[in-house]
């Protein structure tokens, strides 16, 4: 359909990315296909407002790594035994390749994060290339362009978890270690090599600054709609507040936060019988399990209210938590939670664990012959998970930074202002409240509750962060106990291996998709990984 004008592979995902995208309103001013030669020119300020007010074209986010890549995802070997179709099959590439971190089936598959955020990243810098070219108020052009180095930072910072290894400082002092290509421009003539390491943080950094001179509100004031869904100033604030808690500056990440909610802190209290975002149940649903054998019977599974409503984005949309709305998408529709998850929660009192965790959900994904009860979780549908800066994150990343500050007293106070509205309020209040006895004790519970409340989308980048800080007791290696397997098939009868992610592993950084190193011509390197990248026993 539409930027036929990049040559680069690395931007042929755009391409990709836009063909599966209704974008009418771009279609109507740029009216035909652009190429190399030709293309109808942008003229107002209008026309690129469109193109970063298509909401559709930038909230999914998709990478396999960033949600079945770590310790919230559950490899459950009885799953696989009563239905092997959840992990192999045309699953394996999505969900089982990623979450044994294996390197060359992932390279050939291609983690799907890689296209997704280069089409945003494509957008964004239409928008900054075009300003001085069209008509509009100097006021308009000065706060697209801050949304447009928003929109950019948010993606690289993303793309460099996901393909890069951590910013730490020796990765960052090492001439040879490769970030990201630093395309800023929407030209096919720019190069597509991988800059160092140091200089892609400090794109991230310099565009940080540009989007955080953003004036536009979170909430209009003309009617107090939340307008999470495009750039605004306490979203920015909130990016950077998780931007400088991954870079382990604890002082400047507790002061976005508190910046972010200053201007805007409301919390969903899940003792109130609020439909939005699962809060009421919706109409179970029967299934009749061992058909034909002596344990047939018919199980009822009860749903969160919307759990069928699919394609209406409006619960998605209208979560008052959102403070920069973005989606974790999973098409298999079913973010299935590893038992570790699982026992974090107080499932006697913790309401997250009563409204999004789906008791007997493995039914409804086809765990019926032989059966196996196994749950769910569930937020917006089956598979929307929000992953954007929140009020919820926002009030973690002031309690962890306290923590890590040895301010413990205002740590608990901030980490209970989210457990209030969280846990059953008949409760015991010291069920209800966390208490610390001292520094690593605040720091452990406090994680443990971001891992509670942020469930999947977090965790990539919080095991990141944490193996590479400037302490060692919250480091994380993650293991899975699981069958062996081919290039295309799990095996059974080979029995059951340990696979191991040191915590210093090459294999932090997701192998680049093949066909962007081959249609690179050489151009873009693929990471490098060793025989201790993951460990296999």
């Amino acid at each position: 359909m539409k930027y036929t004008i990049i040559k680069n592979r690395i931007l042929l995902g755009i391409l990709l990315l836009t063909l599966f995208t209704s974008c009418s309103k771009i279609d109507d001013f740029l009216g035909v296909n652009p190429n190399k030669s030709s293309s109808k020119p942008l003229e107002t300020i209008e026309e690129l407002d469109g193109l970063l007010g298509l909401y559709s074209s930038f909230y999914t986010e998709s990478s396999a790594t960033l949600f079945a890549g770590h310790d919230d995802w559950g490899l459950i070997k009885e799953i696989h035994d009563s239905y092997a179709g959840i992990y192999s099959g045309t699953s394996m590439p999505y969900h089982f390749n990623p979450a044994v971190w294996d390197v060359a089936s992932v390279e050939t598959s291609g983690d799907r994060g890689w296209a997704e955020g280069w089409g945003k990243i494509f957008r964004a810098n239409m928008v900054l290339v075009n300003l001085d070219n069209v008509t509009g108020t100097e006021a308009k052009k000065a706060e697209l362009k801050a949304e447009a180095h928003f929109i950019r930072a948010y993606e690289m910072y993303t793309l460099a978890n996901i393909f890069c290894l951590p910013y730490t400082n020796s990765n960052k002092k090492n001439k040879d270690e490769m970030g990201l290509p630093l395309k800023q421009s929407t030209s096919f003539d720019e190069s597509v090599e991988r800059a160092k390491l140091e200089d892609t943080y400090k794109l991230i950094e310099a565009d940080l600054e540009e989007a955080l001179k953003i004036t536009t509100p979170l909430v209009r004031a003309s009617d107090g709609v939340s307008r999470s869904w495009r750039g605004n100033k306490t979203g920015v604030k909130a990016f950077a507040a998780r931007y400088y808690l991954y870079q382990g500056d604890y002082t400047k990440a507790l002061n976005y936060a508190n910046l972010a909610l200053g201007e805007y802190s409301t919390l969903v209290d899940y003792n109130l019988n609020n439909k939005v975002g699962g809060m009421t149940w919706g109409l179970p649903k029967n299934y009749t399990i061992d058909q034909g054998t002596a344990q047939q019977q018919t199980v009822t599974v009860k749903y969160p209210y919307g759990h069928d409503n699919q394609s209406d984005p409006t619960d998605r949309m209208a979560w008052k938590e959102h403070l920069y709305m973005r989606f974790m998408y999973d098409g298999s529709w079913w973010f299935i939670p590893s038992r570790e998850l699982l026992a974090l929660y107080d499932q006697t009192y913790d309401r997250r664990y009563e409204y999004n965790y789906v008791k007997g959900y493995s039914y409804d994904r086809g765990v019926i012959k032989p059966s196996y009860n196994y749950p769910g979780y569930i937020r917006f549908f089956k598979d929307n998970l929000p992953c954007g800066p929140t009020v919820a994150e926002m009030y973690l990343i002031k309690a962890e930074c306290h923590a890590r500050l040895n301010q413990i007293t205002e740590a608990q106070t901030a980490v209970n202002m989210l457990r209030v509205k969280r846990m059953n309020n008949t409760a015991p209040s010291a069920t209800i409240n966390l208490s610390f006895t001292n520094q690593q004790d605040a720091i452990t519970k406090i994680l443990q509750e971001r891992r509670r409340e942020l469930a999947f989308v977090q965790r990539w980048f919080d095991v990141r962060r944490l193996n590479n800080n400037d302490i060692t007791t919250d480091d994380v290696v993650m293991t899975r106990s699981f069958y062996g397997y081919t290039s295309s098939a799990i095996n059974n009868l080979e029995g059951l291996k340990t696979y191991t992610l040191p915590k210093d592993s090459r294999r932090f950084a997701t192998p680049i998709p093949i066909t962007d190193i081959v249609s690179g011509n050489g151009v873009i390197k693929q990471n490098t990984y060793d025989a201790n990248s993951v460990l296999i026993q």
